[in-house]
């Protein structure tokens, strides 16, 4: 018993030495719905893009966020998007399928059973990176309906890149993404 301890407290505690610790940089907005308008200030955030957007999504039926992704991409921004397959797969209003047919890559995470992740990382190579996280979906719902919270954190070079380091461990994982006919869905 002592020794099965020893072996969780061991583990526990390397699990805790892999979080990173980073340097507060840049600048933080926050904002919350349904009070505060979160989905015009992540478009905002989008409109801005001018090199590369990379998604992590759990939902994406927002049509108002998936106009801006593909105009950011019909501008030229490189826009990839990770998407968790059961949501996009069986979800109804899920934007992701025109989204990938406008030319957009898309992967979904099928190791998981949710991926969970709800980050979108705008021009993290540039000299303004921004990191779009929290707890809100890119759905209407999230906007109108829930209580959600966004993070918009701008130029802390060191935390994008390593959200981008962990987008990139996903797409590795993940399945790139093949429409099915209407008929197999």
């Amino acid at each position: 018993m002592r020794r099965l301890l020893a072996a969780c407290a061991l583990t526990l505690s390397a699990c805790a030495a892999l979080a990173i610790e980073l340097p507060a940089e840049g600048s933080t907005e926050v904002l919350f719905s349904p009070w505060d308008d979160v989905e015009g200030g992540l478009i905002a955030v989008l409109g801005k893009a001018r090199h590369s957007i990379h998604v992590q999504a759990y939902l994406l039926t927002s049509r108002n966020i998936a106009k801006a992704l593909l105009q950011a991409h019909q501008r030229g921004v490189k826009v990839e998007i990770l998407a968790d397959a059961a949501t996009t797969l069986k979800g109804d209003n899920s934007q992701v399928p025109q989204l990938a047919a406008a030319g957009i890559p898309v992967w979904l995470e099928t190791r998981y059973a949710n991926a969970h992740n709800k980050v979108m990382l705008i021009d993290v190579a540039g000299e303004h990176p921004a990191v779009l996280t929290g707890s809100y979906n890119y759905t209407w719902s999230a906007q109108a309906r829930n209580a959600e919270n966004l993070l918009i954190l701008r130029d802390n070079h060191a935390l994008a890149h390593a959200y981008l380091k962990n987008w990139r461990r996903h797409q590795r994982e993940a399945e790139p993404f093949i429409d099915l006919p209407a008929s197999e869905k």
